[in-house]
């Protein structure tokens, strides 16, 4: 056996590399250098060669025999069976099919097997997460192939022959995999369309004024309502979560003059307001005034009453005496009156018997002092004259 000098011996060596003596395993500095010599590529000729050998040795008969024949289609029913594993994840449900046709429930999640293609099939749904719809977004319209045209789809006639500008989100997801998966074909777009005829109908019955102020969250509730009834007889097997208004507003075209009407609609309420909080104050007061009036009357009302059923009283005692006594009670009468109407009158009593030298023929009452007594009357004044004064 002739050895290689220049690789230094059967052991390798320093020879022209540089690399120094590398011992019995191969050394100096090349890195192809093995145990015995320098390293060769594998040769993929030897390698298939090799691969033909064992398997001439496992199949004595060569692959046309009927034995190596069983062998092959042996491991391919193997690898097709092993490619019926499939997982579920928690978020998921799945549908087992053997011939295009369901068997059993729905799949839970988990590691499960079913016959592989072409004989069976798994349709896994994600049946927990929730699905998002926008209808009416004008960002979303021109990234979205199936969007139609804003002016289309957000807007809506409202009950009092306005035209509003909506934009909505439906939340939904999926209550039954069977009949989501194979009840309807492309299940997102009839979401939105059944979306888009629900709301035109609630709004078609509602106000703009009302639909932009109070009325929001009742139209979304009966949306809701009216949208989980049209889904469930097309039967999609589909929950609606929620439904909210993003968007209510006039178009675009006529923002500005509707924004003069919600400002006169704000003075109005303004001035109704004012005059409500005026009347509450004038209104009590009036009131009150109103009442003090009429107490006054009924006191007065009661006070003459009173006074005339003592008048009545009085005359009738008066008249009692009367019958009893005709002259005696004349003349009191007479001399009440007298006295009633003579009280504050400038009074003379003349004597027309006294006169003579030396007589005063009258009597000067009022320049008399009130606590001064009266001088007394000459004793020749007639009956008559009495009575006067008195």
């Amino acid at each position: 056996m002739a050895w290689n000098n220049n690789s230094g011996g059967p052991w390798g060596g320093g020879g022209n590399s540089g690399g120094g003596g590398g011992g019995p395993w191969g050394g100096g500095g090349n890195r192809n250098n093995g145990p015995f010599g320098p390293r060769r590529p594998p040769d993929m000729d030897d390698v298939i060669r090799k691969g033909q050998e064992r398997l001439r040795n496992l199949l004595p008969g060569g692959f046309g025999s009927v034995k190596g024949l069983i062998l092959i289609l042996l491991a391919a029913i193997v690898v097709w069976l092993i490619t019926g594993f499939f997982r579920v994840q928690p978020n998921q449900q799945a549908i087992q099919l053997i011939f295009g046709k369901p068997y059993g429930g729905a799949v839970d999640p988990g590691l499960h097997y079913n016959l592989p293609a072409p004989i069976g099939h798994v349709v896994i749904v994600n049946v927990l997460d929730q699905r998002r719809t926008v209808i009416g977004s004008r960002s979303n319209a021109g990234f979205n192939r199936n969007a139609r045209a804003t002016s289309s789809e957000n807007l809506m006639l409202t009950g009092d022959e306005n035209i509003v500008d909506i934009e909505f989100a439906v939340l939904w997801q999926i209550k039954d995999v069977f009949r989501y998966a194979f009840a309807v074909r492309n299940a997102e777009e009839i979401v939105r369309a059944a979306a888009e005829a629900a709301m035109r109908e609630i709004i078609g019955k509602s106000n703009l004024q009302y639909a932009q102020t109070e009325g929001r969250t009742r139209i979304e509730q009966d949306t809701k309502e009216l949208l989980q009834r049209i889904l469930d007889e097309y039967g999609m097997g589909v929950l609606i979560a929620q439904v909210q208004l993003l968007r209510v507003d006039p178009p675009q075209e006529v923002i500005s003059a509707f924004r003069d009407v919600q400002a006169a609609r704000a003075d109005k309420e303004k001035n109704i307001n004012e005059a409500n909080t005026y009347r509450n104050q004038v209104l009590p007061r009036a009131k009150g005034e109103a009442a003090s009036i009429v107490q006054k009357a009924e006191g007065y009302k009661a006070q003459v009453v009173a006074r005339a059923k003592g008048d009545t009283q009085r005359f009738t005692q008066v008249y009692d005496q009367y019958v009893k006594a005709k002259d005696i009670t004349a003349e009191r009468l007479y001399l009440e009156t007298m006295e009633e109407v003579l009280r504050d009158v400038n009074k003379v009593v003349v004597d027309k018997d006294a006169a003579g030298p030396g007589v005063l023929p009258y009597l000067p009452l009022p320049e008399l002092k009130p606590n001064q007594p009266a001088t007394p009357l000459p004793p020749r004044v007639s009956p008559s004259a009495q009575g006067a004064s008195r």
